[in-house]
């Protein structure tokens, strides 16, 4: 009994430090969604949008009356006097109450109201542009990391074909029938081979820091990225794509609400034109001490309550000129907002064009890749039957290595051509799938 329960605790202590440590696996799902919930850009423009509401709440609590309160004591230098006879004291205390009340502003206060509100949907807009940068960034290093691996792979792989072809030549110069020559070309191409899987390898190790990075993590977090290049056909036409970018798109969306915010300052600027009427009440004690009881010279409590209007109808054209700016400033947002559609329409356009080369690419190098493997075999099997000669062997050797790396890289622009292409849409699409 006392072995099985060590043997029982050992296999639990086996199985709890292999899961502490077990390597965090993500896919790209995984890595835009953690992104998205870490990243300090998206989490600071979350906390705008906070103090936009708060900002919404402020302007609405302005249509409610103010209450103010005063407390003083004034100290006379000697009583005061009315025909002879004392009128006051000399220590004086008065309690004051106030109650504000707005009734009209010029619109000040309503629009003031509706400009908080649009700021605050244009905060939420930029949080979804925020975030749509945030995932086509983590799509596209994503991608290039997954390239990285490929290369990797491919860089092994010709290192492993070069160490054979050098070994190959190093029997054949120790029988004497190749010359030393291309024994040395051999282990030169082997070197070479070496120092690039090293540049590759180093490669895939900065795309994962850069990663960690854009996920909030910290950059030597020991992640695992899994996934690999594929390919599959966009179901969307060029004008399905520009409709969808019409609809969506953050940075429109933002600019429409900024010639809307515009407007508002219109009607601001025009405040100056009205009146502005408010009520008011007032109530009073006063004293000859800190009590405010009254007194024989002071009235223990009193009140007043009136309505005013005031009225500011001449100010040398300020009000005026000042409606103007705020109405060439919406004719320039408006020309900045068309200029913005023109740009996001040849960003789509763009971007769908590079998805069909990148398509064309890969059809392209998978078609040299196959040419140039069965140009290797035949190379090789040449040079082993001595009708051949080094110099082809590792030509060939060098052109499936290149074309290797030609598919990965077609590939990899695909994939993120169509990131591009979604993010120019204003479409969020955490596994490019699809839609």
């Amino acid at each position: 009994m006392k072995t099985y329960r060590v043997a029982l605790c050992a296999l639990l202590l086996m199985t709890w430090s292999g899961a502490l440590w077990a390597k965090e696996t993500m896919s790209m799902k995984d890595a835009v969604e953690t992104g998205l919930k870490q990243n300090p850009t998206i989490l600071a423009a979350r906390e705008a949008l906070y103090a936009s509401d708060y900002a919404v709440k402020a302007s609405k609590a302005a249509f409610g009356p103010a209450m103010s309160t005063r407390y003083g004591y004034t100290r006379l230098d000697e009583r005061p006097q009315s025909f002879g006879q004392t009128a006051g004291t000399l220590d004086n205390w008065q309690l004051q109450f106030n109650i504000y009340q707005p009734l009209f502003t010029g619109f000040q206060l309503l629009t003031t109201y509706e400009k908080s509100i649009l700021l605050k949907e244009q905060v939420a807009s930029q949080i979804n542009n925020a975030e749509l940068q945030l995932i086509v960034a983590i799509q596209n290093v994503f991608l290039q990391l997954l390239q990285a691996r490929e290369n990797v792979r491919s860089a092994e792989d010709s290192l492993a074909r070069l160490r054979s072809q050098l070994k190959v030549n190093t029997a054949f110069y120790e029988v004497g029938l190749r010359p030393k020559l291309d024994m040395l070309q051999a282990e030169v191409d082997v070197a070479t081979a070496e120092q690039l899987l090293v540049v590759a390898k180093n490669n895939v190790d900065t795309l994962g820091a850069q990663l960690n990075t854009l996920l909030g993590k910290d950059v030597n977090a020991d992640t695992e990225y899994i996934g690999s290049l594929g390919y599959y056909p966009l179901p969307l036409t060029l004008e399905e794509c520009l409709q969808k970018a019409a609809m969506y798109r953050p940075d429109l969306i933002i600019a429409r609400q900024s010639v809307m915010l515009a407007e508002k300052d219109v009607v601001l600027a025009k405040a100056g034109y009205y009146p502005q009427v408010a009520a008011e009440f007032n109530y009073f004690r006063d004293g000859e001490d800190p009590s405010v009881k009254g007194g024989e010279y002071h009235t223990p409590s009193e009140w007043n309550a009136q309505v005013g209007m005031n009225w500011k109808f001449f100010e040398w054209g300020k009000t005026y000129y000042g409606q103007k700016q705020a109405e060439k400033n919406v004719i320039r947002l408006g020309q900045e907002y068309q200029n913005l559609e023109n740009q996001v329409s040849f960003e789509v356009k763009k971007n769908f064009l590079q998805i069909k080369e990148a398509a064309e690419r890969i059809v392209a190098a998978k078609q040299g890749l196959i040419a140039a493997k069965e140009s290797y075999r035949m190379a090789v099997a040449r040079y082993e039957a001595q009708v051949g000669t080094n110099t082809d062997v590792l030509d060939a050797q060098s052109a499936q290595t290149a074309s290797e790396a030609s598919l990965n890289g077609a590939l990899s622009a695909y994939g993120r051509a169509i990131a591009d292409l979604y993010g120019s849409m204003g479409q969020k699409n955490p596994e490019l799938l699809p839609q």
